[in-house]
């Protein structure tokens, strides 16, 4: 299987402004992504989160601003993208969605690496199955299969696990944080303790139009022990500068 691909560099967003529905979202906003660490990003519904990560990708394009890498090349071919939804084919077994990129490109697929993907996300018995007889939970192990083979040193997730159970969501939080190690991860989440587990740096959007505050950074590697005292009484005080961010925004 191929190594981790290199993470030798950041992405800055760089006085970036974007509006929605005529009114701004955020001006001249700047945020870095630090090579090699996953930056978890909080903030209430409506804040902006989802279209900072889609002008990230290159989804949608800044009105001022840029994103850049700071090795000067381009960050298109270098991201991946995991949202919400699966997005399984379901006329495709669980093997070849995790292929589907290299078919797409028009290019051979390493079989042996999907299976041995699979296998990491426990889910070599059912790659020949449609994703209609998978759980919730093996469905987006299986999306998380598939952004693992395209290798890319930029990883952007909206949300994966945040339609799951809490035990299959814990479950896959240890996954997720065990295989994208070394990679530069941004994770847009509502949810504070997910944050805390998973980043190395935790940031709060906040604000019309949208600000972000300056990082956390909680102590100990990824993914953090969910029973931690110190963890769970961080989780309340995010919660409590959300509720509050939230009601000033109504």
């Amino acid at each position: 299987m191929a190594s981790t691909p290199s993470t030798s560099f950041d992405v800055d967003l760089r006085q970036a402004t974007l509006s929605y529905a005529g009114a701004p979202l955020f001006e001249r906003l700047d945020f870095t992504l630090h090579r090699g660490q996953c930056t978890c990003l909080l903030g209430p519904s409506g804040v902006g989160k989802s279209s900072l990560l889609r002008l990230i990708a290159g989804l949608v394009a800044p009105e001022a601003g840029e994103v850049a890498c700071s090795d000067g090349q381009a960050l298109a071919g270098r991201l991946v993208w995991m949202g919400q939804q699966d997005s399984l084919l379901p006329w495709l077994s669980v093997l070849e969605n995790v292929m589907l990129g290299a078919r797409l490109r028009g290019q051979r697929a390493d079989r042996a690496r999907a299976e041995a993907l699979l296998a990491r996300v426990g889910l070599e018995r059912q790659q020949d199955q449609r994703p209609a007889t998978l759980s919730g939970g093996q469905r987006q192990r299986a999306a998380l299969a598939r952004t693992l083979m395209e290798d890319r040193p930029v990883v952007l997730m909206d949300e994966p696990f945040s339609a799951l159970d809490a035990i299959t969501r814990a479950r896959l939080q240890v996954l997720a944080a065990q295989l994208l190690a070394g990679r530069t991860v941004l994770l847009v989440t509502h949810d504070p303790l997910e944050a805390l587990r998973l980043g190395d740096r935790i940031q709060v959007m906040v604000g019309q139009p949208a600000r972000i505050e300056a990082p956390i950074c909680p102590a100990g590697r990824p993914p953090r022990d969910l029973h931690d005292p110190a963890l769970l009484a961080r989780q309340g005080e995010l919660l409590a500068g959300l509720a509050d961010a939230q009601e000033a925004a109504a």
